[in-house]
């Protein structure tokens, strides 16, 4: 059997990372109707399906976050979906957070639920062939929040989640994140990154989890959507390596971004400008993309069987366009 390390050095391999598919069905619904498809199983499913059979994804893909529904799917003509991905050397993942609830009445802060019988779907999930998983704690900035106790408990969380993991055999990917919303400096942003991240590394090792045996899916250190000024791509790159050297231990194998909002274009700039670094720290910088592999896809798809070869490509080339970022070799006129 695969080490939890092996598999968390695959899914950072070289050139390679992840396509976060797991969006829920009132997110993918969402996405549905920004090309005005309905939003039912079946287009789920062909949405999916197109993704996961583009030829030669695998160059630029590892691994794959999937949704309950959808590590249960199959292809058109009866193939399980972990099947056609174990096939192409892709890892299949799971989402397993059930979403937040207010940490307090009249609390604009959250936690993220779903611990409770999550030993026994995690062993579920990975007798459907799952390696790894995902759990997400979000943060909001304000002049006072994060508060220091949701912080705490979101940790205590994200390690019990990553502790069942490892349990079971499963690599988690924790993801503690902090929003882009909001009018926050970049520097406020870095303060509270900061203190998340710090905290979720002190409980994650009190609780035993094994860091080589783990990701680690951040935000980077960004100004707040409604800021006034709005830091460039040099300044997010410097403060947030300056951020995870302070706080990341050495032995986590990788970091995997995700993209929080950012467009296509600006998610390739700022992984390639951190990979550009030569000292970017001993992790490898990597990618856990939804929105930002996607985007072009979906556009080109619409809905319509006969655009699904024309949003293949789109997919196809976005993720060639993502890897070339994640080793520092992307520039805009590849677009």
């Amino acid at each position: 059997m695969s080490t939890l390390n092996t598999i968390a050095k695959q899914l950072v391999a070289p050139q390679k990372g992840i396509l976060a598919a797991d969006e829920s069905t009132g997110t993918a619904g969402k996405r549905l109707a920004s090309i005005g498809v309905e939003n039912t199983e079946e287009n789920r499913q062909k949405y999916r399906e197109l993704l996961f059979t583009t030829e030669g994804f695998e160059q630029y893909i590892s691994g794959i976050i999937l949704f309950d529904e959808t590590i249960r799917q199959s292809t058109r003509d009866g193939k399980f979906f972990v099947d056609l991905l174990q096939e192409k050397g892709i890892h299949a993942g799971i989402k397993v957070d059930m979403g937040t609830v207010p940490f307090l009445e009249s609390s604009e802060e959250v936690l993220t639920k779903g611990l409770d019988g999550l030993g026994e779907r995690l062993k579920e999930y990975h007798d459907f062939g799952a390696t790894f998983a995902k759990w997400r704690a979000v943060f909001t900035i304000s002049e006072t929040l994060p508060s220091e106790v949701c912080i705490q408990k979101n940790a205590e969380i994200l390690a019990e989640y990553a502790f069942l993991c490892q349990n079971v055999g499963i690599v988690p990917i924790v993801e503690p994140e902090v929003l882009m919303d909001g009018p926050h400096t970049i520097e406020r942003c870095f303060d509270v990154t900061k203190q998340v991240l710090q905290m979720t590394f002190v409980v994650l090792k009190d609780r035993g989890v094994q860091l080589d045996g783990m990701l680690l899916k951040p935000n980077m250190v960004i100004s707040g959507t409604d800021a006034g000024e709005q830091a460039d791509v040099s300044q997010i790159v410097e403060m947030t390596i300056a951020c995870l050297k302070e706080v990341v231990p050495n032995d986590v194998p990788g970091i995997v971004f995700l993209s929080g909002g950012q467009s296509e274009r600006q998610a390739c700039e700022t992984l390639n400008a951190m990979n550009e670094l030569t000292d970017h720290g001993p992790w490898e910088l990597s990618f856990s993309y939804g929105r930002a592999l996607q985007t072009s896809a979906l556009e080109a798809w619409g809905g319509k069987e006969e655009h699904v070869s024309d949003a293949q490509r789109a997919f196809l080339h976005r993720a060639m366009l993502t890897s070339n970022a994640r080793s520092g070799i992307y520039n805009s006129a590849m677009e």
